[in-house]
């Protein structure tokens, strides 16, 4: 799979210390940034992103900001994308097995680095159930509102 990632200063050590290790997992990685812990705007690195996987260059998105709730609001404004902010085990498998979240939201300033890790690695390897939970998505399309 290709990864795209990306993250405002709050992630941005969070960030680096992911990128090996997806690389380890055999995916490709696209870093959108930011690039230092200098200051910038985390809608900037959402918005690039979201779009990297709504036009599929990307097949799945990680974003880090400081508690990953400005990057959850921003991501999810985007038509197609369902971000799921998570900080444990058990919301990442479920972001993915009931919601096919397409990127997963963290905050690097909540949780450690083992556990984002470990956080990862369910969310890269959990399929969607489909089912009952794809009649469910459907129903918060943004059309149907």
């Amino acid at each position: 799979m290709k990864i795209a990632i990306g993250s405002d200063h709050g992630g941005f050590a969070l960030k680096e210390y992911l990128k090996p290790l997806i690389f380890e997992l055999g995916h490709e990685l696209a870093d959108v940034g930011c690039f230092s812990e200098e200051s910038v705007d985390y809608p900037e690195q959402a918005r690039a992103v979201t779009g990297l996987v709504k036009k599929g260059e990307a097949d799945r998105g990680i974003l880090i900001c400081g508690t990953g709730i400005g990057m959850s609001l921003a991501a999810n404004r985007v038509p197609g994308i369902r971000a799921a902010l998570c900080h444990e085990l058990f919301t990442a498998e479920m972001s993915r097995r009931h919601n096919d979240a397409n990127v997963l939201c963290m905050g690097g300033r909540v949780i450690g680095p083992g556990l984002a890790w470990e956080m990862v690695k369910i969310w890269l390897t959990t399929p969607f159930e489909g089912g009952r939970h794809e009649r469910r998505l459907n129903l918060i399309d943004p059309n149907s509102y």
